[in-house]
């Protein structure tokens, strides 16, 4: 199986905002969201701001909404012009705790059709993990889009072509035969030891690391009651630039394309209204080649009506890693989560395991009836006798 690895132009932030403060936010959100030109207008947006396409759609972000915070994923010149300046006017104990990562990430995007859930993200992870380097894991309808500071990008290339992925400079992707490597599966990264400490030498001492750590910190996973996650996606683009097109050759030509022609309006008003309510769940990613792709909380459903795209009859269960004691540049706990959950539970094939990390936290996402026998693992492994 291929699985094809590109790079996103850019360099991205990742803020945590406490779910305290969530509403001094909304519209720093909205306005990333919904680029606007510097005098609110739709149109071209600021070119300082940068991170948009041709088209101005966003290279990459991500807005996450959780019961344990809010955590944004941009590009970096939207932090500073956007974010930071709402603040520095928040009080000052109210501002210590929100966080932006002091180093700026890379993005590279993950398309590996024909393989199933665990494997792909296994392939990925635990040559990163292995080398020490960190990194936070988005799963969405369409790809896997994985996080590493942009100072490693070269260490990463390095680490995956040891592993036998090869790396093309002038196509930036690279293509992975499959290599043969011990179960693991969607995780991330998102610390096993201090940077100071030397990376694990192979996947059974991550494990033990891993979990040796989380009862350290004592990081219990939970589930929320009665909380059940839909993953689906808004409309392809190019249905919604066609209409865009036969609607402005009714009404003339020579009406300047505007940001509003290339979106679906009915999909943003909807996640519009979900935000502004502060939802238990939702989360939202924008690629530039991707559909908007969306993991939200099943009760939203009826906010969004028939403008999303798949199966929104099953449900998913998020088991939640409070992670608040660890810092950004923390390494390998969800690789060796993952892993020791597809290893333990011995998931099928055809089983799904995603993963979301956000800035504080990461969840680990299955089915109802895997959740049950992955809290289980939990239980057993994180006890104190254990």
């Amino acid at each position: 199986m291929n699985a094809q690895i590109s790079f996103l132009e850019g360099t991205f932030s990742l803020i945590h905002i406490p779910l305290a403060l969530y509403s001094n936010f909304v519209q720093p959100i909205l306005q990333v969201l919904l680029p606007q030109t510097p005098d609110g207008h739709s149109g071209s947006p600021d070119p300082e701001l940068g991170g948009l396409t041709v088209d101005n759609q966003h290279g990459f972000l991500n807005i996450s909404v959780t019961p344990i915070e809010c955590s944004i994923v941009c590009h970096s010149n939207w932090t500073k012009i956007v974010f930071e300046p709402i603040i520095k006017r928040l009080p000052k104990d109210a501002s210590k705790t929100v966080s932006v990562s002091k180093d700026s990430y890379a993005v590279f995007s993950v398309i590996s059709a024909g393989m199933d859930a665990g494997s792909r993200v296994v392939d990925l992870t635990s040559p990163l993990a292995l080398a020490g380097i960190p990194i936070f894991f988005i799963t969405t309808y369409y790809s896997d889009f994985i996080l590493v500071p942009t100072k490693d990008r070269q260490s990463v290339v390095k680490a995956l072509f040891a592993r036998g992925f090869v790396f093309s400079e002038e196509e930036a992707s690279f293509k992975s035969g499959g290599p043969s490597s011990a179960a693991h599966s969607r995780g991330a990264s998102q610390s096993s030891e201090p940077p100071s400490t030397p990376p694990p030498s192979s996947l059974g001492e991550l494990q033990a690391r891993t979990f040796e750590l989380l009862k350290k910190r004592n990081v219990v996973p939970y589930v929320e009651p009665d909380l059940r996650l839909i993953q689906c996606s808004g409309r392809e683009r190019s249905s919604i630039r066609a209409y865009s097109d036969r609607s402005r050759a009714q009404t003339g030509n020579g009406v300047r394309k505007s940001w509003v022609d290339t979106v679906d309006t009915k999909l943003y008003t909807s996640i519009i209204s979900a935000l502004v309510s502060q939802p238990r769940f939702l989360s939202i990613t924008l690629a530039q080649d991707d559909p908007p792709s969306l993991l939200l909380d099943k009760l939203l459903l009826n906010v969004f009506g028939d403008s999303l795209v798949g199966p929104t009859e099953g449900t998913l269960v998020p088991i939640f890693l409070d992670l608040d004691n660890f810092p950004f540049e923390a390494t390998g706990i969800v690789s060796g989560v993952a892993g020791k959950l597809v290893q333990d539970m011995q998931m099928a094939e055809s089983a799904e395991l995603s993963y979301l990390s956000t800035a504080r936290a990461g969840a680990v996402i299955l089915s109802d009836e895997q959740s049950l026998k992955a809290m289980d693992i939990f239980k057993a492994s994180l006890s104190k006798e254990g």
